[in-house]
């Protein structure tokens, strides 16, 4: 059985790739129907202690699927949904 999404967020320094990213996830959430609100974080520290050293990040649980890029929404979709 699929582990059910408690938390989405996105981690970044506020650098522009980073709200592209956090303006797709909530987009894609919204796309998906999902009832979860994406949170942005802007501490370094946070995404230091999850093992990632680029930014952004998406994190799905608290678990980073994605660093260092920004895909595009159908991208996005498919991580959510896994």
């Amino acid at each position: 059985m699929e582990d059910k999404i408690t938390s989405i967020q996105v981690l970044g320094s506020g650098c522009p790739s980073c709200h592209k990213l956090f303006e797709l996830t909530k987009q894609a959430v919204k796309e998906l129907n999902l009832e979860i609100d994406v949170e942005y974080i802007d501490d370094i520290q946070k995404i230091i202690s999850m093992g990632v050293m680029q930014a952004p990040v998406l994190a799905v649980n608290s678990k980073p699927v994605l660093a260092g890029s920004v895909p595009d929404i159908q991208k996005i979709k498919s991580l959510l949904k896994c």
